[in-house]
């Protein structure tokens, strides 16, 4: 990885051989004995020579005079004074007579390489390259409350100006921001961050960038990590994420989407901006130095849905993953925007990667929540024919996915149903899209639907009365209808799929009455307006009695929890069932008025059946018990003729 980077006008980094010890400033640079400078095609004229001399060696009296002003090692005031913070204009002088002094040796390695004005810009060199270490180091260290993500993300990497801008000072009238004048602490924030780019722009041409580099790192990857740590991201391991209670895994992944947001919009683009702005003059640095200060902090924040799609997979857990799934999504083009070199792609790539292991584990707890359903072995009926257990927490959880539809849409878009397996198509239909197709999730929902409504059909089963069975079907179809209707899952079934699935609600009811009813119905002759003989006409209404109320006592354990649904139920049973017993008793009441135990043979007057009908449905009896013990009530003996 390279960290100094030298213009190909100077080629200063070869001019240097370089020795270290620990610490910010304590560079020290020779001249190379082998060191050589091309030979120009034209050789210049020894008045050129002269001239040119004499003009490097004013350069050098120049940045004598003030680089040696400024020395670290000087006993005078300014060696405790910061050359950017006490005058501004002469730390400007300063950078041009490092530019001049380096020019000036440029010239002498290549026309005078033994002069020992060679070595006097040699030593200045150093003086100078440790000064400007130094307040670099304090710049960075004493405005980081200003280079904080705050205040540099609300600049753009041209928002401060350089020293080379203009000859004359900076001043705050002269620092704008998208057109507008500044406070005071961005001021100031835009000054350091001239000053940092001034010395590293100074230190890399000078063949000194691995020094500046050094400094910078040290201290901006303090500040992210810190800044992180605020956040409350802390390096986990997968084990610690598996030993996880739920609730402490949830406030985890809550924290996780705010940091997230913080993280990109603020800590990492603030940082890229800084990095970049201060180190423009050379790509290769910026973009290495800004990966090392990052690499640990944001690999470690963008792993973090990894670590939780190893968590021990339940139903539930897929909100979840589709939230962190979301918010890797949302900011996946500000993350590629900020790590985009060849440099970050680790990063770049850390995200990915998690963004496909959530898609991935969102798919595939999906086909574990069918195959949940499918799976169900419960043999044991819901008593009365009411809404089974899994029929509600089915419908509440596919209902809560279609909050998610769009989301959703995209991560099943690579995730089919099977194809080729038979399905019921009136169960199936969904709307389309605009271009004809039909949306993912749409699918993929219904689908989950369907597999629910099989298992209902095999759950029925286990009921001994077929009436009842499909009493069941009616009631939990029903649930189904209506919680669609009811959530999103209305926008990504459609009106088609709610009416065709109501007609099989009609079917299923249909059904059950013409199964519970048929025999009280067929105890009535077919024309019932036909006067029968004496006899027959107590057959007749001995046998209606008896089948109503042995139909009565059975059903009044039965539920059907939807008020319209039961509602509906008991008006056609009465259309059907009251009008034609109403016209088979007034016809024959009259034979058998005299018969003895009169009571016995005609136990239900036409007005009565609407009473008895109107408990039915209701539950009342506990499971396993039956209000066949009961006594009935007894006929309004008011309606019978005298």
């Amino acid at each position: 990885m390279i960290l100094s980077e030298t213009p190909n006008d100077t080629n200063t980094n070869t001019l240097h051989s370089k020795r270290r010890t620990p610490g910010f400033f304590t560079s020290s640079k020779t001249l190379s004995p082998s060191y050589s400078m091309p030979i120009s095609s034209a050789p210049s004229t020894p008045t050129h020579h002269k001239f040119s001399l004499s003009m490097m060696e004013e350069n050098i009296e120049n940045a004598e005079s003030i680089i040696k002003k400024w020395d670290l090692n000087s006993s005078s005031y300014t060696k405790l004074t910061s050359l950017f913070h006490h005058d501004r204009k002469e730390a400007k002088e300063f950078t041009k007579s490092v530019k001049g002094l380096r020019q000036a040796m440029h010239f002498l390695v290549c026309q005078y390489s033994t002069s020992t004005k060679l070595v006097l810009s040699q030593k200045l060199m150093q003086i100078a390259m440790k000064r400007l270490e130094r307040e670099f180091y304090q710049i960075l260290s004493a405005n980081s409350h200003l280079l904080d993500p705050e205040s540099v993300s609300g600049q753009s990497s041209g928002g401060s100006r350089s020293f080379d801008d203009e000859d004359e000072d900076i001043s705050k009238d002269e620092l704008k921001i998208t057109g507008e004048a500044i406070t005071e602490m961005e001021r100031v924030s835009a000054l350091a961050m001239s000053d940092l780019k001034s010395i590293a722009d100074c230190m890399i041409t000078s063949g000194y960038g691995r020094e500046c580099v050094k400094i910078y790192k040290s201290i901006r990857k303090s500040i992210v990590d810190e800044g992180l740590l605020r956040l409350g991201i802390k390096r986990l391991r997968s084990s610690q994420i598996q030993k996880m209670g739920l609730e402490k895994l949830v406030a985890l992944i809550k924290n996780w989407l705010e940091a997230i947001k913080l993280a990109v919009r603020t800590l990492f683009c603030a940082e890229k901006i800084l990095c970049d702005h201060v180190f423009s003059a050379s790509d290769t640095i910026r973009e290495s130095c800004f990966y090392e200060i990052t690499k640990e902090e944001a690999i470690n924040l963008f792993r973090f849905p990894d670590l939780v799609v190893k968590n021990k997979k339940t139903p539930e857990r897929i909100f979840h993953l589709i939230e962190l799934y979301q918010a890797v999504s949302d900011f996946l083009p500000e993350i590629e925007s900020i790590f985009d070199s060849e440099a970050t792609s680790a990063i770049r790539l850390q995200s990915l990667s998690s963004l496909d292991k959530l898609g991935h584990s969102i798919h595939s707890t999906l086909s574990e929540f069918e195959s949940t359903i499918q799976k169900d072995s419960s043999k044991t009926p819901v008593f009365g024919g009411g809404i089974h257990p899994m029929t509600r927490s089915a419908m509440d959880y596919i209902s809560s996915l279609s909050d998610y539809s769009e989301i959703l849409s995209a991560i099943l878009a690579d995730h089919p149903t099977p194809e080729n397996l038979p399905l019921q198509e009136s169960y199936f239909e969904i709307p389309t899209s605009e271009d004809g197709s039909i949306p993912a999730v749409s699918t993929h929902l219904a689908w989950l639907i369907l597999a629910l409504l099989c298992k209902l059909d095999r759950k029925a089963e286990h009921y001994k009365d077929a009436s009842l069975s499909y009493l069941f079907l009616a009631n939990n179809l029903q649930f189904i209808v209506e919680k669609v209707h009811t959530t999103n899952l209305k926008f990504l079934l459609g009106e088609d799929w709610k009416s065709r699935h109501m007609k099989k609600v009609q079917q299923f009811a249909s059904n059950y009455e013409s199964m519970a009813w048929t025999k009280v119905f067929s105890s009535l002759p077919e024309k019932t307006s036909m006067t029968l003989s004496t006899e027959m006409a107590k057959e007749c209404f001995s046998m209606f009695s008896a089948a109503f109320e042995e139909a009565y006592k059975k059903q009044t354990s039965w539920v059907v929890q939807d008020g319209k649904l039961r509602d509906d139920l008991k008006v056609s049973i009465a259309k059907k069932l009251v009008p034609k017993y109403q016209e088979f008793f007034d016809t024959n009441i009259a034979m058998i008025i005299r018969e003895k135990n009169l009571e016995l043979l005609v136990r239900f007057s036409p007005d009565d059946l609407g009473n008895y009908l109107s408990d039915l449905f209701h539950g009342a009896s506990s499971s396993g018990s039956s209000r066949s013990s009961a006594p009935l009530l007894p006929p309004s003996r008011g309606c019978l003729p005298r």
